[in-house]
């Protein structure tokens, strides 16, 4: 995701965005926006090929959230969650918060040492897009792979869900521009210690949170760590805007 609408500079694209759906749901109006021409070259994993002309991007009651003009940092959300695993975890499992544009999901599928992929998504439009609309470029392959499923829920209330709770090796959250940017506003819960605690409770020992961010939250670190997380760190990737996106990540004790 990122708070910053995508310009001709980033993305090479100078014609307006065209809409290709428009929903109402129970959080308000998402859209589903085309730049450029036919969806042609953009990998299974989310890579993309150099000088394909179009970039889709979702945006939520006008809040510009993400698009497929780049993915690097989408991506690194899976690949630091796996590589800060204990080593020697076979088949862990990992709960995607956020589908997006699929490029995590595509990411995590891509990788044959994942075990359980779930993706949580709470709007109904977005997993539309993918199942049967433009964005199955990106995530067909991944939806078709056995070890993906995807749950139409709410990934706030999913965490806090005390009946039949099923804990996973890897939290990949990106469902807002960061802990300090929330989409909405009851999504601000889930980096408060409550809801830090929720997440440290559906870990496996040692395993991993990760959390997508447009921008460094040293505050968000701090929560963390007061949370009774251990190893907490941050990685970063280089965007033209010149603020990083980030990845924040935090280990459950064994």
């Amino acid at each position: 995701m990122s708070p910053v609408t995508p310009t001709q500079a980033t993305t090479g694209l100078p014609e307006a965005p065209r809409t290709i759906d428009r929903r109402e749901g129970p959080y308000g109006e998402v859209v589903l926006r085309q730049r450029g021409g036919p969806l042609e070259g953009l990998g299974t994993d989310g890579s993309g090929a150099p000088g394909t002309p179009v970039v889709y991007e979702i945006i939520a009651n006008g809040c510009f959230l993400m698009d497929t003009s780049d993915g690097r940092s989408e991506r690194l959300l899976i690949d630091a969650a796996l590589a800060a695993l204990p080593p020697g975890r076979a088949r862990p499992s990992v709960l995607i918060g956020g589908l997006g544009v699929g490029f995590s999901l595509a990411r995590a599928a891509g990788q044959p040492r994942w075990g359980r992929i779930v993706v949580v998504e709470r709007e109904e439009a977005v997993i539309d897009w993918h199942r049967t609309g433009p964005l199955s470029a990106v995530s067909a392959a991944a939806l078709a792979d056995p070890r993906s499923e995807i749950l139409h829920t709410d990934l706030v209330a999913h965490l806090r869900t005390d009946a039949g709770q099923v804990a996973y090796d890897a939290l990949c959250l990106d469902i807002d521009n960061g802990p300090d940017w929330t989409v909405t506003e009851d999504n601000n819960s889930l980096y408060s210690p409550t809801g830090l605690a929720a997440c440290r409770d559906r870990l496996t020992p040692g395993g991993v949170l990760a959390v997508w961010s447009a921008q460094p939250s040293p505050a968000f670190e701090e929560a963390l760590r007061n949370a009774g997380f251990s190893g907490v760190h941050t990685e970063e990737i280089p965007v033209v805007r010149g603020v990083p996106d980030v990845v924040h990540l935090a280990r459950k004790g064994a």
